[in-house]
């Protein structure tokens, strides 16, 4: 039996934002990206909303949320004693808000009546995920949070707070999208609803996310990328994903390469893989190609993939994506170190187990040996 489930309500547009303005006599607690505070952003998130609210702000938030960061929300979380919380920010933001929440709920016995999600960033797609992925710095992982009522309820889409991201976030985050897109349109949960969102992701990134790299102020790109970034999320949290995100966390933890980025680095490398060893992926990933206009009909499955992967490389070029772990400033020394902690930690990944076929020790130590020089 196939499921494809979208818990959240969805608020697309320069208006979105406009929601905020139901909320009445309620305690919230906003969980925002560490930059956002004093800024016309959050000025402009927090006058919407009626002066017969209660409103507290956390803001500890850094990159790949680490549990000290997480438990000190919860001591805010337990102090206010929320009724709506909304993340507001990158997929780390709106983690630590799920995180926060998690503890929070479970030592006070209490459930929210709304977790809204803002996302400044077009790329983890988290406002519609019930994932969040935190990590344990002393031992150097990555730990999913999963639970269905972690997904928020609400998901505002406002393009206008996307562009004023930094390039490199664009790209990155972009990236992750079409990562999310590919993974899951091959992982083994996958059915015609993800398919269609999954083709869709690729066919808009492949041609709007270098656009929207150049030229920031494009709303129109803009929100059309959001929107795909939030229907990839869709795809991936009901078909799973696979080993190219299993083995990013580690980088990630290991290099504190930006998720998006080790995501890139690794993809045409996994695309190739999946596309050798199953000939259901090799057919999707040329099939999804020929949709998005990269391969012509007349062009064979492996020639579709190869257009594929070098559309890929290409768009790293365009954005000035490091394309190897070196060219982001890792010692190969190091990154050789580390081969068979990456390997056996992106074996107990969640992500893992999505893949269409299993690599071997062998494959993972191959795919990681591409992106070390």
């Amino acid at each position: 039996m196939e499921e494809f489930q979208i818990p959240t309500k969805i608020f697309s547009g320069v208006d979105s934002l406009d929601w905020l303005k139901r909320l009445k006599n309620k305690q919230i607690l906003m969980v925002c990206d560490s930059f956002l505070p004093d800024t016309p952003t959050l000025a402009g998130i927090q006058q919407r909303l009626d002066q017969s609210n209660t409103v507290s702000v956390f803001s500890d938030v850094k990159p790949d949320p680490p549990l000290t960061s997480i438990m000190a929300g919860v001591a805010q979380f337990n102090q206010v004693k929320p009724t709506v919380m909304i993340g507001i920010g990158g997929g780390s933001a709106i983690d630590t808000g799920k995180a926060i929440r998690f503890f929070g709920e479970k030592i006070n016995h209490t459930h929210l009546e709304d977790f809204v999600a803002i996302p400044t960033t077009s790329g983890t797609g988290s406002e519609v995920t019930n994932i969040a992925v935190v990590s344990d710095t002393q031992n150097h992982t990555k730990v999913p949070l999963s639970e269905p009522y972690l997904t928020p309820n609400v998901a505002l889409l406002d393009p206008q707070l996307v562009m004023t991201a930094p390039k490199a976030v664009t790209a990155y985050s972009g990236m992750d999208v079409l990562t999310h897109s590919l993974e899951a349109l091959v992982s083994k949960g996958a059915n015609t609803i993800t398919d269609a969102l999954a083709e869709k992701g690729i066919d808009v990134i492949t041609h709007d996310l270098v656009d929207c790299y150049q030229h920031g102020d494009d709303v129109t790109k803009r929100q059309t990328v959001h929107e795909i970034s939030c229907a990839a999320g869709m795809a991936f949290t009901n078909a799973g994903l696979g080993f190219c995100h299993a083995m990013a966390h580690q980088l990630g933890a290991n290099f504190h390469v930006p998720h998006g980025l080790a995501c890139a680095m690794l993809l045409p490398y996994v695309v190739t893989y999946n596309a050798e060893h199953s000939e259901v992926a090799m057919h999707k990933y040329a099939e999804a190609a020929r949709k998005a206009g990269l391969a012509s009909r007349g062009l064979s499955d492996r020639l579709a993939i190869q257009r594929l992967r070098n559309r890929i490389h290409q768009m790293m070029i365009q954005m000035d994506c490091p394309l190897t772990l070196r060219a982001f400033g890792v010692e190969v020394k190091d990154a050789e170190a580390k081969t068979q902690v990456v390997i056996d930690d992106a074996k107990l990944d969640a992500t893992f187990v999505g893949n269409p076929v299993v690599p071997s020790d062998e494959d993972l130590k191959a795919v990681y040996q591409k992106v070390i020089r």
